[in-house]
């Protein structure tokens, strides 16, 4: 697989035709469908579908990513096959839990790639974009929450060279859950 990054014009081949960029504001309608779905199946069978509904109204929606996307201390970046959306992460300077302690933390608020896209390494370019992305926001360190239950996921960001710090509380409708807090260094 090959990949791009960046605006359409300065996009970069990530493997076979994967392109990733930067989003922007004319993408929030796609990649808020593609937000909310994936989130939904990734979460939706382990949550009463009361919170899924509360968590999904806060935060997907085309106006909700269109601001993430105009956020200038977030980058969206886009993973496209052709003009079919395949994935997306957002990278974001913010603060950081006490547990992460490695020098200029910045957070990868969310990473997803569709199912159907799973296994062609798609996640893997997108991560390598991601890294780049944090070290242009000025980043040393790259954090995460992760729900301890979900194990696929903790599986991927270890491979790729997080490590578990800590823990934090995630608000997920009305139901307070734990997230794994992993970091590596960039």
């Amino acid at each position: 697989m090959t990949a791009s990054l960046y605006p359409r014009s300065d996009s970069v081949r990530a493997g076979g035709d994967i392109v990733i960029r930067r989003a922007l504001a004319d993408d929030a309608p796609r990649l808020a469908e593609l937000a909310r779905r994936t989130f939904v199946e990734t979460f939706g069978p382990d949550n009463t579908p009361e919170d899924m509904a509360l968590h999904v109204a806060k935060a997907f929606g085309p106006d909700i990513q269109l601001r993430e996307i105009r956020d200038d201390t977030m980058v969206t970046l886009l993973a496209e096959l052709g003009t079919t959306l395949v994935g997306f992460a957002q990278v974001r300077r913010t603060p950081h839990p006490d547990c992460v302690t490695g020098p200029l933390p910045v957070e990868l608020l969310r990473f997803y790639v569709d199912r159907p896209f799973h296994g062609r390494g798609i996640a893997q370019s997108l991560m390598r974009a991601v890294e780049q992305v944090a070290r242009d926001l000025g980043g040393r360190t790259l954090w995460l929450g992760v729900w301890e239950r979900n194990p696929r996921a903790i599986a991927f960001y270890a491979k790729c060279g997080f490590v578990d710090v800590g823990e934090h509380s995630f608000v997920f409708g009305t139901e307070e859950q734990s997230d794994r807090v992993m970091a590596h260094p960039l």
